[in-house]
């Protein structure tokens, strides 16, 4: 399949930081890609040099197979969406969807037909001879959406566009911007710094750290077999248990604890008395009769017990480091007793302990 966007060692820096380091990126057409990161780590940044916000210091940007890298934003066939709803106030929502083709001489029947286009799509029709200030924020939003969805781009950015919302409407919202990317079929990219958005959301997520892409793969990969500790810990809620121990006799060993990992797909050969970290996610500790049959079998004493509805969440020490079980809300577990739990080798992740990297 063509790409749609291709970014060529790309580098951006602001005065002497530099703030992307010859980074590239290839997104098919049609993809949904989300950039994915915590505050600062380059993602919002990235965004703004492929619609052309900011200017790159070295590197290329592809769109559609043309060399963009210092086209105007207005030349680049991308539509974006803010965090900001940034609508004009003394407009209507019809106003402001249709004042960008207006602005761009697009016939009056042709600007009707886009509104009306847009409208229908995002269920925002009832809304049109509104004004921003006598909408909710969910409204809002997709009124801002609407304005990128007429200009009839190939490429649409997202710029953390449901940070403003309340927990229930981001899900709705996502649902809908989910609809949306199925229906069009346009390159989507969308920059949040929500886990859950991102691996509800993305065909691929790029998680980014320090202005480079840390991991690129599908939602499930990066849940199954996390590249490094960083990405390990960055995903998943709450996020993956980590224990320090050593490769014995083909076991990873910790203290009187000893896990044997016929079953672990490693990557390359373990070496005797290596140092490593052990990444257990806190859903794949196993409980009741499946602990029979697990690799490991020790047992943990329960601290803290936090009842979630569907889950439950159990505080507890392992080796002597923290540790995290999450179980079935109805499974009987209380604070001060003992709870015998499973390890399998297959669901865990193995780490080298001075580079990070997934072994």
């Amino acid at each position: 399949m063509a790409n749609s966007v291709e970014i060529k060692n790309l580098d951006l820096s602001f005065g002497s930081v530099a703030v992307l380091k010859d980074l590239n990126l290839d997104i098919t057409e049609g993809e949904f890609l989300v950039l994915l990161g915590s505050s600062g780590c380059g993602k919002s940044t990235l965004l703004n040099c492929i619609a052309g916000l900011l200017e790159v210091t070295a590197g290329q940007l592809f769109i559609k197979g043309k060399n963009v890298t210092w086209a105007e934003p207005s030349d680049r066939g991308i539509g974006m969406v803010f965090q900001s709803y940034a609508l004009y106030p003394q407009m209507t929502v019809k106003g402001n969807l249709s004042f960008g083709l207006k602005n761009a001489k697009v016939p009056k029947a042709e600007i009707e037909e886009r509104v009306a286009q847009a409208a229908e799509i995002l269920q925002i029709e009832p809304l049109l001879n509104r004004k921003p200030n006598a909408l909710s924020g969910g409204q809002r939003q997709r009124v801002a959406i609407g304005r990128a969805l007429v200009r009839d781009v190939e490429v649409f950015l997202f710029d953390e566009p449901l940070s403003n919302l309340d927990a229930k409407l981001r899900v709705d919202l996502r649902v809908e911007i989910k609809r949306l990317h199925q229906q069009l079929k346009n390159t989507m990219i969308y920059v949040t710094h929500d886990q859950i958005e991102a691996m509800t959301l993305a065909d691929r997520v790029a998680i980014m750290r320090d202005g480079k892409i840390m991991q690129l793969g599908s939602p499930a990969e990066i849940y199954d077999f996390p590249m490094n500790k960083y990405v390990a810990d960055f995903i998943g809620s709450p996020s993956m248990n980590f224990i320090q121990g050593e490769i014995k006799d083909q076991c990873f060993t910790v203290g009187d604890h000893k896990i044997p990992l016929k079953s672990y797909q490693a990557k390359a050969t373990l070496n005797e008395g290596q140092k490593v970290w052990v990444g257990i996610r806190p859903e794949h500790v196993v409980v009741g009769g499946a602990v029979a049959k697990a690799d490991h079998k020790p047992t943990v004493t329960a601290d803290i017990v936090e009842p979630m509805g569907a889950d439950t969440l159990v505080w507890t020490e392992f080796a002597g480091q923290p540790f995290r079980i999450r179980l079935g809300g109805t499974f009987p577990v209380a604070s001060g007793k003992e709870l015998p739990i499973g390890i399998n080798a297959s669901t865990i992740s193995l780490f080298d302990l001075e580079s990070e990297e997934r072994l």
